[in-house]
């Protein structure tokens, strides 16, 4: 029995624990105070992250393979492993696969990130909450996920870093007893990252807290004590997984639905059959040896498909957001309540130039696009009143955008609500060989993919050509990407500085090809880039890019996944909505029926993200002025 176990199960080892934590808190604030080419011919750029400014302009990319040519192969191939669901985990198993050299399909009924991970907290972290109830309830099982997470939350910052990076959040204090309490707490968390941490967590003083978070309510404000964690664009990262398994060979279908399980004369699962649900194939037949249902929300409902009876694994719950104006929170801080009224946790973060609050934990059941509930929205509304200054109205109206996101929670029987379920993920088996993945947590999607495809392999009997590489593997974008490259942008293309930070941030390396198909504005300056709404920097390229290089299909792919606008502000997102269907009618060759089921759908998708429901608009009354964003 190792050491930590031994100590997390033992009455001695837990007593002794919960004093060292104690002692370990106290000394730590008594100190304190005293001291106060690939498959396909992708092209990497391998510009240094110090290079000079003036490093040449990366050549274009090659186009990815069509999706003409991923279906053809998909219908006459025998793949090692097919993969079901094109989420955070699903994406990093196809990568995990690829890059061993298995032959790998991946198919999602709608598009990559289309569910949970694209509607989480944007946190790359091990989970302070986590760790409290770890301590608390001596769960040893609650330790390993916080430790474990804490690790692939340096993976993440080293495979992607043009869309994951620091963030240090605060903890209001406003008693002083709060202060070794969380002292000790977050001292702890950097304990267990080692040499993965990031920065130390500090005590800062209540000027400084007041300096940062100027909207917070100043009576009885001590300070706050700080930690770090990771923040990151979570469906462009589960975007670039998919095409750095692309990269590396996996046949990569979105708007591809499994309607069936097939199985050989023993009973073993040994396929699927697909509908094209973007039109353009019908029914395809898939062999492969094994299959890994990875569909977050939904694992059951394939589950059911190999075995009708199959008793429930996940236990749905939901968890909503709201995005506020930037001035709710500060542009390089987030701040955590970890006592709210009715002891649940609230973020506010910074995120995308705006405010990003949340979350919820309640029950619900699974749903595509969920809308989220006026009550869960105005619960928000109210624990943020209770931290802002009393001259301040957090009110309705300045919700931009509010979603409800589905967690895949792995159900325990002895569980009595969801706030006591844990995010550790489940592979299970079946009879007939149908491999299930279930539960996690974004920041733990690479692990979770390692875990999955080392059980493949043994169960299917597959030969990999190595070991798991993907803790080296840089994302699609991340090669050539530099912190300043921005600079180089404005320099080389006659950009606006928010339009070329934005694409630095979100397309790493490849922002120079998202300018490249950018229309030209016929002014001096800026001479490229036409925004999509005027409030926002998201340009004209991005829609071409995300059609040509990233499979988007439809309005509301790119709407929402590529480009973030439906997230940050449902009307901005409609005002939008014309320009992008007319650039991608002419993209993708759709008729007029077809940029009218377009525009219907979208609309229908804006009311899951905070437009207002019951109302229809017609892309007339858009295109007037009738309906006008409010930022």
């Amino acid at each position: 029995m190792s050491f930590r176990r031994a100590l997390f199960s033992s009455t001695r080892g837990r007593r002794l624990l919960l004093r060292s934590v104690a002692a370990g808190g106290i000394l730590s604030t008594t100190a304190f105070f005293l001291s106060t080419t690939d498959s396909f011919g992708w092209i990497h750029h391998q510009a240094e992250q110090d290079a000079p400014l003036n490093y040449p302009v990366p050549t274009p990319v090659a186009l990815p393979p069509s999706r003409e040519e991923q279906i053809k192969k998909l219908g006459t191939e025998k793949f090692d492993l097919l993969i079901i669901g094109g989420g955070a985990t699903g994406a990093g198993c196809a990568l995990d696969a690829a890059s061993r050299g298995l032959k790998v399909a991946l198919v999602e009924r709608d598009d990559f990130a289309c569910g949970t991970s694209s509607r989480s907290t944007k946190l790359v972290h091990g989970g302070v909450r986590y760790l409290e109830k770890a301590f608390w309830n001596l769960d040893y099982e609650q330790y390993k996920l916080v430790k474990e997470a804490l690790a692939e939350r340096a993976t993440f910052l080293k495979i992607a870093p043009h869309l994951s990076f620091p963030l240090p959040i605060m903890v209001p204090v406003y008693k002083w007893w709060q202060v070794p309490y969380y002292w000790a707490g977050t001292k702890m968390y950097d304990l267990i990252a080692g040499k993965e941490n990031m920065e130390s967590s500090y005590f800062m003083s209540r000027g400084k807290t007041l300096e940062n978070f100027p909207m917070l309510k100043p009576e009885n404000l001590k300070g706050a004590i700080v930690y770090y964690d990771g923040s990151h664009n979570d469906s462009r990262m589960n975007t670039a997984i998919a095409l750095t398994a692309a990269q590396k060979g996996a046949v990569i279908l979105n708007h591809m639905e499994v309607t069936e399980l097939s199985k050989d004369a023993s009973g073993r699962v040994n396929g699927v059959v697909v509908r094209d649900n973007d039109g353009y194939a019908g029914k395809i037949q898939v062999e492969a040896k094994g299959v890994i249902n990875a569909t977050g929300p939904f694992a059951d409902k394939i589950r059911q498909l190999d075995t009708p009876v199959a008793a429930d694994i996940v236990a749905p719950s939901s968890g909503v957001h709201v995005i506020l104006p930037d001035y709710y929170c500060s542009p390089n801080m987030g701040l955590i309540d970890p006592a709210t009224s009715d002891g649940r946790v609230v973020f506010f973060l910074p995120w995308q130039g705006h405010t990003l609050a949340g979350t919820t934990d309640s029950p619900t059941t699974v749903a595509k696009d969920p809308i989220p509930s006026e009550d869960e929205i105005n619960w928000i509304l109210n624990e943020i009143q209770h931290y802002v200054a009393d001259d301040i109205t957090v009110r309705r109206e300045d919700v931009l955008a509010a979603w409800s996101g589905i967690r895949p929670l792995v159900r325990d029987p002895r569980a009595k609500n969801t706030e006591s379920l844990v995010r550790n993920h489940l592979i299970t088996l079946s009879d007939s060989g149908l491999l299930t993945v279930a539960g996690g947590k974004w920041t733990t999607y690479r692990e979770m993919a390692e875990d999955t495809v080392n059980t493949s392999i043994k169960e299917f009997g597959l030969q990999p050509a190595g070991p798991c590489g993907t803790k080296n593997i840089k994302l699609v974008g991340a090669e050539g990407y530099r912190k300043l490259m921005f600079i180089h942008l404005i320099q080389t293309f006659g950009i606006e500085t928010d339009i070329a930070k934005h694409l630095a941030e979100n397309y790493g390396d490849r922002a120079y090809d998202v300018v490249r198909l950018s229309s030209a504005t016929g002014e001096r300056w800026p001479t490229r880039g036409i925004k999509l709404s005027p409030a926002y920097p998201f340009i004209d390229g991005e829609v071409r890019y995300a059609v040509q290089h990233e499979y988007a299909r439809t309005a509301v792919d790119v709407l929402s996944r590529r480009i973030r606008l439906a997230f940050l502000n449902s009307k901005a997102a409609l005002e939008s909505l014309p320009k992008v269907i007319d650039i991608m009618a002419k993209e993708l060759e759709w008729d007029q029926s077809r940029k009218e089921e377009e525009w219907d759908e979208t609309i229908k998708f804006l009311y899951s993200m905070g437009l207002e429901k019951g109302k229809y608009f017609s892309r007339a009354d858009v295109e007037s002025g009738k309906t006008k964003v409010w930022v």
